[in-house]
């Protein structure tokens, strides 16, 4: 391969949207007090449904409802609402909320997990409904989920408390059971068998919260059966209004350090990238990025890469984390088989994003010191990025970015970032 240059990127700080402070134990206590959710709980065993995803603080909610359930004479215990995630496994789906701080020694409170499910019953959609088989054996549920703008789909609802009740606590057999309608399921079944679920079980309240572009929380609401569906409809308003993105729409190679589960359902947020890669669905107009690196694997997804395949190019470390087989079911489950073709890999992170270089100017490689580059930590940390010279310049006058003074070289030891 020819050898091109990588131009040394700039630092840039970018003010994302941002929201009220919020005191974690103070909000849900008064939300739990506003509801008069003690009287429901009290002599009563109460499933507390936690996922997979990288909710900020979802540890301390996690905590603060099993003592609230405890203070009203109640008995909790937690189950996993992540449909086929940790491999699909009841062992991997424990795993995965350890990995979030949730755990029976840190909430002080049971879990019990199981991919065993009931049919509930045929819905108007023609589908049945499932559910945990613990959660349909207790006498009431407490739901905990971020409400945003869904990485695969959009609709009057996404991600959030109707998704993890049909699809994460529908285990492995109610997420195929909606994925395999692709998109026109999660858009327009996932709700409707949602609803039905929340019609015929001891729904307590669901405690919903929004993000900000800092990853904190902006809102924690609790919602009863009868303010359920509005109220998501409006938390997502409020989640797409503080949605952070990249500030500039042209790139040529956008190198991402790492990719996860706790980072996003996808392991990289569609919505920033503009990558759906699903049949069907038109792609995003913006931003319109030519090459997507990703170099590494968190930790918390316990080998999941699920949709690896929105990149172009991998380095080998991020590869050689992979646990093909949880991922594998994860892609599979999803009926989104595009996210999972493999992209190049190559040896080290240098050559990775040499590669990426190469291939979008092998035509005219002599231009190559014109490349548009931006890095990025994920694609939930946007408020510190590095964008190649070019691009400084044109974001110069925006008010909420500042540049740095100096452009430098990427470092590289023994061809790795870090």
């Amino acid at each position: 391969m020819q050898s091109v240059t990588i131009p040394p990127l700039v630092e840039i700080q970018q003010k994302l949207p941002t929201g009220d402070t919020v005191d974690i134990s103070t909000r849900v206590r008064q939300e739990w007090e506003r509801l008069n959710l003690a009287s429901q709980v009290k002599d009563k065993r109460i499933a507390l449904g936690f996922g997979s995803r990288g909710v900020a603080k979802i540890d301390e909610i996690a905590k603060e409802l099993v003592a609230l359930v405890k203070e009203s004479g109640g008995t909790p215990f937690i189950v996993p609402a992540m449909g086929s995630h940790g491999g699909g496994t009841p062992e991997g789906q424990i795993d995965v909320l350890s990995g979030l701080g949730i755990t029976e020694e840190a909430t002080g409170c049971p879990i019990h997990a199981t991919m065993d499910v009931v049919d509930m019953g045929m819905t108007e959609t023609g589908l049945p409904a499932y559910l945990d088989k613990n959660v349909a054996e207790a006498d009431g549920l407490i739901l905990t989920n971020r409400v945003k703008v869904h990485t695969d789909f959009h609709g009057p609802h996404e991600s959030g408390l109707l998704k993890m009740l049909a699809i994460g606590l529908g285990k492995e057999t109610g997420a195929r059971n909606i994925h395999r309608y692709g998109t026109t399921g999660l858009r327009e079944y996932m709700p409707k068998i949602a609803e039905y679920l929340k019609d015929n079980i001891n729904w307590i309240a669901g405690f919903a919260t929004v993000e900000d572009g800092y990853h904190n929380i902006a809102t924690i609401e609790a919602l009863t059966a009868d303010t359920l569906i509005e109220g998501e409809q409006r938390l997502l308003q409020q989640s797409r209004d503080l949605m952070p993105s990249i500030p500039v729409d042209e790139i040529d190679v956008l190198i991402i350090d790492e990719i996860g589960k706790d980072i996003s359902g996808a392991g990289l947020d569609t919505n920033i990238i503009g990558r759906w890669m699903i049949e069907g669905e038109p792609e995003p107009e913006r931003p319109n990025i030519k090459r997507i690196v990703i170099l590494d694997l968190t930790p918390a997804s316990h080998g999941n890469a699920t949709a690896y395949g929105l990149a172009d190019f991998m380095s080998k470390k991020l590869f050689d984390k992979i646990d093909f087989p949880t991922t594998i079911k994860n892609i599979f489950t999803s009926g989104f088989l595009q996210r999972g073709q493999m992209p190049m890999v190559f040896e080290t992170d240098e050559e990775t994003i040499h590669a990426s270089i190469f291939d979008v100017f092998r035509g005219n490689i002599e231009d190559h010191d014109q490349v548009r580059v931006v890095r990025i930590k994920n694609t939930l940390a946007l408020e510190t990025m590095w964008v190649s010279a070019n691009i400084a310049e044109e974001l110069r006058e925006q008010d909420h970015i500042t540049i740095g003074d100096t452009a430098t070289e990427l470092e590289f030891t023994d061809g790795w970032l870090f």
